[in-house]
């Protein structure tokens, strides 16, 4: 039994990841801050078979201790400041956490001797494309936000301590993630929560911005495909081909939910918004084997569904969500 040590293990793709670690078989060890955006909540199914560590990962001396406590095989760092509007707000968290505790983590891991290190980037680091063309695992990294550009360094990083110091590093470089357990800040249950209390639902610029969207699950299994397949120093892109409209995707959420389409609200755009971003999966097709299982139209009705049967848990973080809205979207 390989033994996992899992960074932000109880954000909304760690935690999806974490409960298919211990379905598969892994002992399992997680580190999460509890930042506002972290939920044990979402690791109620498996806290048994999960050794929890709360901790920042900038926290050197810690990281150390459970590094030495546990002796994880592999370590997958999922662990991020993750949301664009919050970073063009303050930047200061995301080079912290992003860049400043990656690297912490890969010092530790280094002198910890690990098998596998797995570093979760995001496509956006490789900035925007226009209406066409992909991003391939060696276009030039181009980030536009400081969430991304904190994003780049960390990927950067890792990469650097494989060709510097050998330290076997994976690369994973995952599209725009959706699903349950989503923290709702971001699009799909932004939307889900304003429709649901019949008010003004928020979207950029026309909507015309398009995304991949790829159901978590799917990160989730690719990361393990990657683990059990992948060559150390490799970068591999994970995504769906499942593009669409930010307007397109508000408005299937509006038909599962019969809510009218005169809810949505135009909003002045996000300073620096990316207008497209496209993976190619070439690479983790012919080399892992991986392609993706969940179409959008049936990913985005499991999402749904599963948000109006946890509307506790959704309507319990709404309250702090309140300000934070009043200010991003009023820029």
């Amino acid at each position: 039994m390989k033994k996992i040590l899992v960074t932000g293990g109880a954000g909304f793709i760690g935690s999806e990841f974490v409960r298919q670690a211990v379905r598969r078989g892994f002992d399992v060890i997680n580190i999460d801050k509890l930042t506002y955006a972290g939920d044990l909540e979402r690791l109620k199914e498996v806290e048994d078979k999960v050794r929890f560590y709360k901790s920042d990962i900038i926290n050197r001396e810690f990281i150390e201790y459970i590094f030495k406590t546990e002796k994880p095989d592999i370590v997958v760092h999922w662990a991020a400041e993750s949301h664009v509007d919050r970073s063009i707000l303050d930047a200061s968290p995301f080079v912290e956490t992003n860049v400043r505790g990656t690297q912490t983590l890969l010092d530790v891991a280094k002198e910890s001797g690990v098998e596998l290190f797995i570093n979760i980037a995001t496509d956006e680091v490789y900035g925007e494309l226009g209406e066409s063309g992909q991003f391939f695992e060696d276009t030039p990294l181009n980030p536009n936000s400081p969430y991304s550009v904190s994003k780049a360094s960390a990927d950067m990083l890792g990469r650097a301590y494989y060709r510097t110091y050998g330290l076997p590093v994976i690369t994973v470089r995952p599209s725009n993630n959706y699903g349950p357990w989503q923290y709702p800040e971001k699009l799909i249950p932004v939307v889900i929560i304003k429709a649901l209390n019949e008010e003004p639902i928020p979207v950029y610029g026309k909507g015309e911005n398009v995304r991949e969207w790829l159901y978590v699950s799917d990160c989730a299994d690719a990361v393990f495909e990657i683990i059990q397949k992948g060559k150390v120093g490799e970068i591999y892109n994970v995504g769906s081909g499942e593009e669409r409209k930010n307007i397109d995707v508000v408005k299937s959420v509006l038909g599962i939910l019969g809510k009218p389409e005169s809810l949505i609200e135009f909003v002045k755009d996000r300073p620096g918004h990316d207008f497209r971003y496209s993976l190619s999966t070439e690479k983790i097709e012919r080399e892992i084997g991986w392609k993706a299982k969940v179409k959008f139209e049936e990913g985005i009705e499991k999402t749904v569904r599963w948000y109006l049967d946890n509307l506790d848990w959704v309507m319990r973080k709404v309250d702090y969500l309140k300000e934070y809205w009043k200010v991003v979207y009023s820029k």
